[in-house]
């Protein structure tokens, strides 16, 4: 069979863009014929793709160690057909393949592909037999039971859904169509901000999930990050909280099992169970990021659920897996049962939040009582403190900066606004994607935080603007920086300390010391010597200079706590909540200064 330089050359585009050698390439396309009709057709609800009827018989190896051997036929998004020696039919899940077996269906699927791209070039009915031709589209069609999960919020215009060969794709902005934050009594004084999930920047499902060799438990295990995400584009966090609390329990959830995280966004840690009326009980309402769904407290046929394993999960009839809801911990897939890639605590890649301002400290004793959108784009939440009523409204105002009014329970009022550092991009987050407020072009830090008693923090390495010279990070000397404190409360026996970081999903520690005697109004630089040093997050008894992967500025904290005691001797290796949870009791004050690195700078 001859073949026109055309057709060669777009052939090697195509093997180049597939990744499969030309001669390859050339070489299945001119062996694919068509299946007879009466041996697994066209079915024109689903994007199939068929190869040739009489090919090499092939091993088939799958999850469990079972092995098929047969020729392959046809697949699409769900299954692979093979026809047995004995000319006999079997279809096999997809997920149950092996995967280098699925690896290989992927290959096979590419070739096809590419063969209808360069047919629909031009001249290239002559790569293939008189009666071959395949039936494919540019991607594979999703579940049904995801789409019937989805479309009724892509109807709503909350969401938009796309897919490629390999995932489906979700993009929202993050706000719910429900009220939010009320109810919620352990508060840390965050508000619902629209995100960006969108473009590469959205949700991402596999198509076709893999069962995972060794199946992971997200019981003290990714406690940063969503685990799943819900039919209306709200991400879902594990039920525990980044302290390993689960977050129900502990008061910080609202009427609707979600909050806000350090980034004023919001998230679920519990499940929608609220969007089952809207998707039906026969469809998921969300789908763990190994690709699983996840249904409600019953089965799609209305049934109760039975015998689900340690994840909450469990297969049908038909051997298809999924997760399900329960009124009890793990409340969701309390594991993933399908192939994840666990990074840094979460899984891995999913999107971002984007900080528009600082982090606050919890607000003890608030009750979250309402929140409304008072027009387009601009909200307000109400809290009650002992009968108090306070309130945060906050709107985007025409220049592109986030407005905040605070009303405090005592009747004074504050006003911030915040940028969202216009023109700096994602290169400039920094690893943890948290950036300072900017206002007016410059950096704008919160002001020392003196304590009640009038207890006091500095730095006097810090300039003017609050940056941090780079040779207390890790491209300078490493050295700690100097610190000193003042107006030491009555009664003080020690003084702890602390240097950390809030990003979007937990909280980063660089510099734990505590047992520093009383008569000690600071640190030198590079203080070695004095008290007793802690954990940083690198599990090491030492200062831990900030090291941001990316340029651009990051925000960090300094925290000094002023103690009516010391702590036991054998208090060893605290870490951070570990110095939180060991002071509880005896803190007479705590100060705490803001501080700015900026990697770019030289």
């Amino acid at each position: 069979m001859m073949l026109g330089r055309t057709s060669v050359g777009f052939a090697s585009a195509i093997a180049a863009f597939v990744g499969i050698p030309v001669d390859g390439l050339l070489l299945s396309l001119c062996s694919m014929q068509m299946p007879a009709h009466a041996h697994g057709g066209h079915d024109a609800s689903r994007h199939v793709i068929s190869g040739h009827t009489h090919a090499q018989e092939h091993v088939w190896r799958l999850v469990g160690g079972e092995e098929i051997q047969g020729s392959f036929v046809r697949a699409d998004d769900r299954i692979v057909q093979v026809r047995k020696s004995d000319d006999s039919l079997v279809e096999i899940p997809r997920s149950e393949l092996a995967t280098d077996d699925d690896r290989w269906v992927l290959q096979k699927l590419a070739k096809i592909r590419a063969a209808q791209l360069i047919m629909a070039a031009g001249g290239a009915p002559a790569l293939v037999a008189s009666t071959a031709m395949v039936e494919v589209a540019t991607a594979p069609e999703p579940p049904a039971q995801m789409l019937s999960a989805f479309e009724p919020f892509v109807k709503r215009n909350e969401i938009k859904t796309r897919w490629d060969d390999r995932f489906f794709y979700v993009e929202s902005d993050g706000i719910p169509d429900h009220s939010m934050m009320v109810g919620i009594t352990s508060w840390q004084q965050q508000v619902p901000l629209p995100q960006s999930y969108f473009g590469g920047n959205a949700w991402r499902i596999p198509l076709v999930p893999k069962v995972a060799k060794s199946p992971m438990s997200t019981k003290n295990r990714f406690l940063r990050g969503a685990i799943a995400i819900a039919a209306n584009g709200i991400p879902i966090f594990n039920p525990l909280n980044n302290r390993g609390d689960d977050a129900y329990l502990v008061g910080e959830l609202d009427e609707f099992g979600g909050h806000c995280g350090r980034a004023d966004d919001y998230h679920y840690h519990l499940p929608p169970v609220h969007l089952q009326p809207i998707v039906g009980v026969d469809a998921p309402i969300a789908y763990a990021l190994d690709g699983y769904p996840i249904y409600g407290f019953t089965e799609p046929d209305g049934s109760p659920v039975k015998n689900l394993d340690a994840f909450n999960g469990h297969s049908d009839a038909k051997g298809a897996y999924h997760y399900h809801s329960t009124q009890k911990y793990p409340y969701l897939n309390g594991g993933f049962h399908g192939e994840v890639v666990e990074k840094e605590g979460q899984v891995d890649p999913q999107p971002r939040a984007e900080p528009v301002r600082p982090s606050l400290p919890p607000m003890r004793g608030a009750k979250i009582t309402k929140f409304e959108e008072l027009e387009k784009g601009r909200y307000k939440l109400v809290y009650d403190v002992n009968g108090r009523l306070g309130s945060v409204t906050y709107r985007w105002t025409d220049s592109g900066d986030m407005e905040f009014v605070f009303v405090e329970p005592n009747g004074a009022t504050k006003t911030e606004s915040y940028s969202r550092n216009k023109g700096r991009g994602r290169e400039g987050q920094g690893r943890d994607g948290q950036r300072p407020p900017v206002r007016n072009g410059a950096v704008s830090l919160n002001p020392p935080k003196v304590g009640k008693t009038g207890f006091a923090i500095q730095c006097s390495a810090l300039d003017k603007k609050g940056m941090l010279p780079i040779e207390y990070t890790c491209e300078g000397a490493k050295a700690s920086p100097p610190i000193e404190w003042s107006h030491v409360p009555e009664g003080t026996k020690s003084i702890a300390l602390s240097i950390w970081h809030t990003a979007p999903d937990q909280e980063k520690s660089y510099w734990v010391l505590y047992n520093i005697p009383v008569d000690k109004k600071g640190l030198e630089k590079n203080s070695k010597g004095v008290g007793t040093v802690g954990l940083n997050d690198k599990k090491r008894a030492e200062y831990d200079p900030m090291c941001s992967k990316g340029p651009g500025m990051k925000q960090y904290h300094m925290s000094v706590f002023a103690l009516s005691g010391m702590l036991p001797a054998n208090s060893k290796n605290l870490d951070r909540a570990g110095l939180l949870k060991a002071i509880r009791e005896i803190k007479l004050d705590e100060a705490e200064l803001s501080f700015i690195v900026d990697r770019g700078a030289k």
